[in-house]
Protein backbone atom coordinates (compact mmCIF):
# COMPACT_ATOMS: atom_id res chain seq x y z
CA UNK A 1 0.00 0.00 0.00
CA UNK A 2 0.94 3.91 -0.92
CA UNK A 3 2.03 5.42 2.31
CA UNK A 4 1.17 9.05 3.83
CA UNK A 5 4.83 10.41 2.78
CA UNK A 6 4.24 9.50 -0.81
CA UNK A 7 1.99 12.42 -0.92
CA UNK A 8 4.77 14.62 -0.15
CA UNK A 9 6.83 14.07 -2.89
CA UNK A 10 3.62 13.78 -5.13
CA UNK A 11 3.22 17.68 -4.43
CA UNK A 12 7.23 18.77 -4.55
CA UNK A 13 6.78 17.06 -8.73
CA UNK A 14 3.97 18.61 -9.38
CA UNK A 15 4.19 22.28 -8.27
CA UNK A 16 7.84 22.55 -9.83
CA UNK A 17 6.13 20.40 -12.80
CA UNK A 18 3.63 23.02 -13.55
CA UNK A 19 5.18 26.55 -12.42
CA UNK A 20 6.05 27.10 -16.57
CA UNK A 21 2.16 26.33 -16.57
CA UNK A 22 1.13 28.25 -14.07
CA UNK A 23 2.91 31.61 -15.56
CA UNK A 24 1.57 30.65 -18.44
CA UNK A 25 -2.40 30.76 -18.11
CA UNK A 26 -3.25 33.80 -15.86
CA UNK A 27 -6.71 33.63 -14.49
CA UNK A 28 -7.62 37.68 -15.58
CA UNK A 29 -5.35 39.94 -17.87
CA UNK A 30 -7.45 42.58 -17.00
CA UNK A 31 -7.40 45.80 -14.42
CA UNK A 32 -8.64 46.07 -11.39
CA UNK A 33 -11.71 47.29 -10.97
CA UNK A 34 -12.35 50.37 -8.26
CA UNK A 35 -15.23 51.39 -6.61
CA UNK A 36 -14.85 55.32 -5.97
CA UNK A 37 -17.21 57.44 -3.52
CA UNK A 38 -17.23 61.28 -4.10
CA UNK A 39 -18.18 63.83 -1.98
CA UNK A 40 -21.36 64.52 -3.64
CA UNK A 41 -22.76 61.25 -2.98
CA UNK A 42 -22.01 59.58 -6.73
CA UNK A 43 -20.65 56.45 -6.89
CA UNK A 44 -18.71 55.39 -9.83
CA UNK A 45 -17.58 51.54 -10.57
CA UNK A 46 -14.67 50.62 -13.47
CA UNK A 47 -11.02 50.83 -14.07
CA UNK A 48 -8.29 53.54 -13.63
CA UNK A 49 -6.63 55.00 -16.90
CA UNK A 50 -4.15 56.95 -15.38
CA UNK A 51 -3.95 58.73 -12.61
CA UNK A 52 -1.12 61.94 -11.54
CA UNK A 53 -1.15 64.06 -8.34
CA UNK A 54 -4.13 65.74 -8.69
CA UNK A 55 -6.61 64.04 -11.15
CA UNK A 56 -7.29 60.16 -11.84
CA UNK A 57 -8.67 59.16 -15.20
CA UNK A 58 -11.06 56.99 -14.85
CA UNK A 59 -13.25 54.44 -17.01
CA UNK A 60 -16.91 53.64 -15.92
CA UNK A 61 -18.17 49.83 -16.71
CA UNK A 62 -20.09 51.64 -19.19
CA UNK A 63 -17.26 52.56 -20.90
CA UNK A 64 -17.20 56.31 -20.33
CA UNK A 65 -14.08 58.07 -19.47
CA UNK A 66 -13.93 60.76 -16.93
CA UNK A 67 -11.49 62.83 -15.24
CA UNK A 68 -12.24 62.81 -11.36
CA UNK A 69 -10.52 65.70 -9.16
CA UNK A 70 -8.80 63.70 -6.27
CA UNK A 71 -10.50 66.50 -3.47
CA UNK A 72 -13.36 65.52 -4.90
CA UNK A 73 -12.98 61.56 -3.53
CA UNK A 74 -14.17 60.43 -0.29
CA UNK A 75 -13.19 56.75 -0.61
CA UNK A 76 -11.87 54.72 -3.32
CA UNK A 77 -11.56 51.09 -3.11
CA UNK A 78 -10.80 47.76 -5.12
CA UNK A 79 -13.58 45.36 -5.32
CA UNK A 80 -14.25 41.79 -7.09
CA UNK A 81 -16.41 41.15 -9.90
CA UNK A 82 -17.16 41.42 -13.27
CA UNK A 83 -19.62 42.83 -15.94
CA UNK A 84 -22.04 40.18 -17.07
CA UNK A 85 -24.05 40.52 -19.64
CA UNK A 86 -24.42 44.52 -18.91
CA UNK A 87 -24.51 43.82 -14.75
CA UNK A 88 -21.69 43.86 -12.53
CA UNK A 89 -21.81 40.92 -10.63
CA UNK A 90 -19.80 41.02 -7.46
CA UNK A 91 -17.72 38.33 -7.10
CA UNK A 92 -18.30 35.80 -4.24
CA UNK A 93 -15.58 36.08 -1.83
CA UNK A 94 -15.73 32.29 -0.82
CA UNK A 95 -15.74 30.94 -4.35
CA UNK A 96 -12.86 28.42 -3.41
CA UNK A 97 -15.23 26.01 -1.68
CA UNK A 98 -18.35 24.50 -2.11
CA UNK A 99 -19.89 24.35 1.73
CA UNK A 100 -17.07 21.88 2.99
CA UNK A 101 -15.43 20.50 -0.41
CA UNK A 102 -13.23 22.60 -2.73
CA UNK A 103 -13.81 23.60 -5.36
CA UNK A 104 -11.18 24.49 -8.84
CA UNK A 105 -10.39 27.68 -7.46
CA UNK A 106 -7.22 28.64 -5.90
CA UNK A 107 -6.34 31.91 -3.73
CA UNK A 108 -4.27 34.55 -4.78
CA UNK A 109 -0.58 35.71 -3.68
CA UNK A 110 -1.40 37.65 -0.79
CA UNK A 111 -5.60 36.46 0.09
CA UNK A 112 -6.43 35.04 2.91
CA UNK A 113 -9.91 33.63 5.04
CA UNK A 114 -11.23 32.77 8.45
CA UNK A 115 -13.62 30.91 8.02
CA UNK A 116 -15.71 28.69 10.71
CA UNK A 117 -17.89 25.14 9.76
CA UNK A 118 -20.63 23.95 12.00
CA UNK A 119 -19.09 26.28 14.84
CA UNK A 120 -16.35 23.80 16.19
CA UNK A 121 -13.93 23.83 13.06
CA UNK A 122 -12.46 26.98 12.40
CA UNK A 123 -9.62 27.21 9.36
CA UNK A 124 -7.69 29.98 8.43
CA UNK A 125 -6.10 29.90 4.60
CA UNK A 126 -3.65 31.87 3.34
CA UNK A 127 -2.30 32.05 -0.80
CA UNK A 128 1.28 31.85 -0.43
CA UNK A 129 1.48 32.28 -4.41
CA UNK A 130 -0.58 32.54 -7.32
CA UNK A 131 -0.96 28.84 -7.47
CA UNK A 132 -0.28 27.65 -3.73
CA UNK A 133 -2.06 28.06 -1.07
CA UNK A 134 -2.31 26.62 2.71
CA UNK A 135 -4.86 26.68 5.36
CA UNK A 136 -4.97 24.58 8.76
CA UNK A 137 -7.14 24.81 11.99
CA UNK A 138 -7.84 22.91 15.08
CA UNK A 139 -10.93 21.94 16.17
CA UNK A 140 -12.84 23.74 19.56
CA UNK A 141 -15.47 20.98 20.81
CA UNK A 142 -16.32 21.74 24.56
CA UNK A 143 -15.06 19.30 26.85
CA UNK A 144 -13.13 17.42 24.71
CA UNK A 145 -9.01 17.32 25.79
CA UNK A 146 -7.81 16.26 22.27
CA UNK A 147 -8.50 18.51 19.74
CA UNK A 148 -7.96 17.17 16.19
CA UNK A 149 -5.26 18.97 14.03
CA UNK A 150 -5.43 19.73 10.59
CA UNK A 151 -3.23 21.00 7.70
CA UNK A 152 -4.47 21.43 3.66
CA UNK A 153 -2.19 22.73 1.60
CA UNK A 154 -3.42 23.06 -2.19
CA UNK A 155 -2.00 23.84 -5.65
CA UNK A 156 -3.87 25.23 -8.81
CA UNK A 157 -1.58 24.67 -12.01
CA UNK A 158 -4.49 25.63 -14.63
CA UNK A 159 -6.45 29.10 -14.17
CA UNK A 160 -8.49 29.98 -16.97
CA UNK A 161 -11.77 32.48 -17.60
CA UNK A 162 -13.97 29.44 -17.18
CA UNK A 163 -12.15 26.60 -16.25
CA UNK A 164 -10.04 25.62 -13.44
CA UNK A 165 -7.88 22.48 -12.22
CA UNK A 166 -6.35 22.18 -8.26
CA UNK A 167 -4.59 19.00 -6.38
CA UNK A 168 -4.90 19.22 -2.68
CA UNK A 169 -4.55 16.79 0.76
CA UNK A 170 -6.29 16.86 3.87
CA UNK A 171 -4.06 16.12 6.70
CA UNK A 172 -5.74 15.05 10.14
CA UNK A 173 -3.47 14.40 12.84
CA UNK A 174 -5.69 11.93 15.38
CA UNK A 175 -5.58 12.05 19.32
CA UNK A 176 -3.23 9.57 20.92
CA UNK A 177 -2.55 8.05 17.66
CA UNK A 178 1.38 8.83 15.67
CA UNK A 179 -0.23 7.69 12.22
CA UNK A 180 -2.84 10.55 10.60
CA UNK A 181 -5.42 10.65 8.23
CA UNK A 182 -7.50 12.54 5.68
CA UNK A 183 -7.67 12.54 1.87
CA UNK A 184 -5.78 13.38 -1.22
CA UNK A 185 -7.84 14.73 -4.24
CA UNK A 186 -8.09 16.69 -7.32
CA UNK A 187 -10.84 19.33 -8.29
CA UNK A 188 -12.32 20.88 -11.25
CA UNK A 189 -14.44 23.51 -11.69
CA UNK A 190 -15.89 24.97 -15.18
CA UNK A 191 -18.51 28.18 -15.25
CA UNK A 192 -18.89 31.47 -15.17
CA UNK A 193 -19.55 33.93 -12.42
CA UNK A 194 -23.32 33.06 -13.04
CA UNK A 195 -23.04 29.38 -13.04
CA UNK A 196 -20.60 26.59 -12.69
CA UNK A 197 -20.22 22.76 -11.90
CA UNK A 198 -17.23 21.54 -9.74
CA UNK A 199 -15.76 17.41 -9.96
CA UNK A 200 -13.75 15.78 -7.67
CA UNK A 201 -12.46 13.03 -6.52
CA UNK A 202 -9.96 11.54 -3.47
CA UNK A 203 -8.83 8.56 -1.89
CA UNK A 204 -8.98 8.46 1.31
CA UNK A 205 -5.79 7.49 4.10
CA UNK A 206 -5.59 6.00 7.46
CA UNK A 207 -2.35 4.66 9.48
CA UNK A 208 -0.53 5.01 6.31
CA UNK A 209 -2.86 3.19 3.76
CA UNK A 210 -4.70 4.27 0.95
CA UNK A 211 -8.12 2.67 0.76
CA UNK A 212 -8.72 0.91 -3.11
CA UNK A 213 -11.45 3.20 -4.65
CA UNK A 214 -11.63 7.02 -5.00
CA UNK A 215 -14.89 8.91 -3.22
CA UNK A 216 -16.43 11.31 -6.27
CA UNK A 217 -17.86 14.86 -4.86
CA UNK A 218 -20.04 16.68 -7.33
CA UNK A 219 -21.16 20.25 -6.38
CA UNK A 220 -22.63 23.14 -8.86
CA UNK A 221 -23.56 26.55 -8.35
CA UNK A 222 -26.06 28.90 -9.32
CA UNK A 223 -26.21 32.99 -8.88
CA UNK A 224 -29.94 33.72 -7.86
CA UNK A 225 -28.63 37.76 -7.00
CA UNK A 226 -25.57 39.75 -7.12
CA UNK A 227 -25.04 38.73 -3.31
CA UNK A 228 -27.29 35.15 -3.00
CA UNK A 229 -25.91 31.79 -4.56
CA UNK A 230 -27.58 28.25 -4.37
CA UNK A 231 -25.08 25.64 -3.95
CA UNK A 232 -25.10 22.04 -3.61
CA UNK A 233 -22.69 19.61 -2.51
CA UNK A 234 -23.13 15.81 -3.01
CA UNK A 235 -20.43 12.88 -1.96
CA UNK A 236 -20.58 8.88 -3.20
CA UNK A 237 -18.75 6.70 -1.34
CA UNK A 238 -17.93 3.94 -2.83
CA UNK A 239 -19.01 0.32 -1.10
CA UNK A 240 -21.08 2.21 1.17
CA UNK A 241 -25.20 2.34 1.34
CA UNK A 242 -25.10 6.03 2.16
CA UNK A 243 -24.22 8.48 0.17
CA UNK A 244 -24.30 12.67 1.34
CA UNK A 245 -26.60 14.73 -0.77
CA UNK A 246 -26.89 18.19 0.05
CA UNK A 247 -28.24 22.05 -1.30
CA UNK A 248 -28.25 25.30 0.65
CA UNK A 249 -27.87 29.45 0.05
CA UNK A 250 -24.88 31.30 0.24
CA UNK A 251 -25.38 34.83 1.22
CA UNK A 252 -22.37 36.92 0.27
CA UNK A 253 -21.39 40.57 0.50
CA UNK A 254 -17.68 41.93 -0.53
CA UNK A 255 -15.76 40.04 2.47
CA UNK A 256 -17.96 37.93 4.48
CA UNK A 257 -20.19 34.54 3.19
CA UNK A 258 -22.94 32.77 5.02
CA UNK A 259 -23.37 29.38 4.46
CA UNK A 260 -26.93 27.54 5.30
CA UNK A 261 -27.53 24.12 3.78
CA UNK A 262 -29.46 20.73 4.63
CA UNK A 263 -27.74 17.44 4.31
CA UNK A 264 -29.12 14.29 3.65
CA UNK A 265 -27.38 10.57 4.47
CA UNK A 266 -29.16 9.16 1.23
CA UNK A 267 -29.60 5.40 1.91
CA UNK A 268 -29.47 5.87 5.49
CA UNK A 269 -32.08 4.40 8.42
CA UNK A 270 -32.93 7.68 9.96
CA UNK A 271 -36.67 7.88 11.39
CA UNK A 272 -37.78 11.22 11.53
CA UNK A 273 -36.41 14.06 10.42
CA UNK A 274 -33.85 13.48 7.88
CA UNK A 275 -31.66 16.51 7.32
CA UNK A 276 -28.22 17.48 9.40
CA UNK A 277 -28.17 21.50 9.13
CA UNK A 278 -24.87 23.21 7.97
CA UNK A 279 -23.94 26.36 8.66
CA UNK A 280 -20.50 28.02 7.78
CA UNK A 281 -19.05 32.01 7.76
CA UNK A 282 -15.89 32.74 6.10
CA UNK A 283 -14.40 36.20 5.78
CA UNK A 284 -12.32 37.12 3.36
CA UNK A 285 -9.09 39.57 4.35
CA UNK A 286 -5.59 40.91 2.40
CA UNK A 287 -5.05 41.27 -0.57
CA UNK A 288 -7.86 41.18 -3.38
Amino acid sequence: MRKVHYIYIFFTIFIFGFISTVYSQKADTNGKTYRIELKDGTTLLGEIILEDKNTIYFKTLSNIEVSISKDQIRKKEIISGKMVEGKFLRQDPNNTRLFFAPTGRGLKAGQAYFSVYEIFFPTVAVGIADFFALAGGITLVPGVSEQLLYIAPKITPVQTNTFDLSAGVLIIKIPDEEETAGIAYGVSTYGTQKAALTLGLGFAFAGGDFADKPIFAVGGEIRASNSVKLISENWFIPDSEVQIVSGGIRFFGENLAADFALIYPAGSDIEGWPFLPWIGFAYNFGRR
